[in-house]
């Protein structure tokens, strides 16, 4: 049932513990404009699901759907997902994070049936809406998803602590390869100004996240 361009979750207990500069954005649906559904009666809903267990939930609704033959009334099943680089020990991993935990998208003709199908799959909990009323998305806001993902595609988030004071390796640019201390820490635009020492006077650089290393004491 899963089709190209249906995005996989990350791992269920720690989703960011995967292979170092995997290639996340290889089979994001938001690298394509998104597809008419093949069904005209199709809509999606979006599942709520135990955080973290997204794709546990994906895997059983494609098992139970091809169970009660119900093939032909659903279509995709997505779970959004961005990649986000670390640094860890002077590395740089490239994970794929969830960014709406919880969520499934599922596009489905649903009628009384098939919610019966999705509400009593394991670790699902309900779908959004009011009640026992689903609410179908639109198609704009399918969309802004979608966009989301893609824009976190071309620019991963680095996601990386750092301290004031802490000594830092700048590894990429004119100032490569100089040492200095963190004196500002801007997270929003994913920068730090680092103090390094050019021709016997401390200078600010700024410099982003994924141009420096820290510096790990042997």
């Amino acid at each position: 049932m899963r089709e190209k361009g249906t995005t996989m979750a990350a791992e269920e207990q720690n989703p960011e513990e995967q292979n170092p500069e995997a290639n996340v954005a290889a089979g994001d649906p938001s690298s394509e404009q998104l597809a008419p559904p093949v069904n005209e009666n199709f809509k999606w809903y979006i599942i709520h699901a135990y955080s973290g267990f997204e794709r546990k939930v994906r895997e059983s609704l494609e098992s139970r759907i091809t169970a009660f033959g119900l093939q032909n009334r659903i279509g995709r099943i997505m779970i959004p997902t961005e990649p986000v680089t670390e640094l860890r020990n002077g590395k740089k991993y490239t994970i794929e994070r969830v960014f709406l935990p919880g969520y499934v998208l599922v596009e489905m003709e649903l009628d009384n049936d098939l919610w019966h199908v999705i509400k009593n799959t394991p670790r699902v909990t309900g779908f959004l809406g009011t009640g026992d009323n689903p609410v179908a998305l639109s198609e704009q806001e399918v969309s802004s998803i979608l966009f989301r993902s893609e824009t976190a595609g071309n620019k991963p988030t680095m996601k990386v602590k750092f301290d004031k004071g802490e000594q830092v390796r700048i590894n990429e640019g004119p100032f490569a390869n100089f040492t200095g201390a963190v004196d500002d820490i801007n997270e929003d635009k994913q920068t730090l100004k680092v103090m390094v020492s050019i021709f016997g006077r401390s200078t600010p650089v700024e410099i982003e996240f994924s141009k420096v290393d820290k510096v790990v004491d042997e």
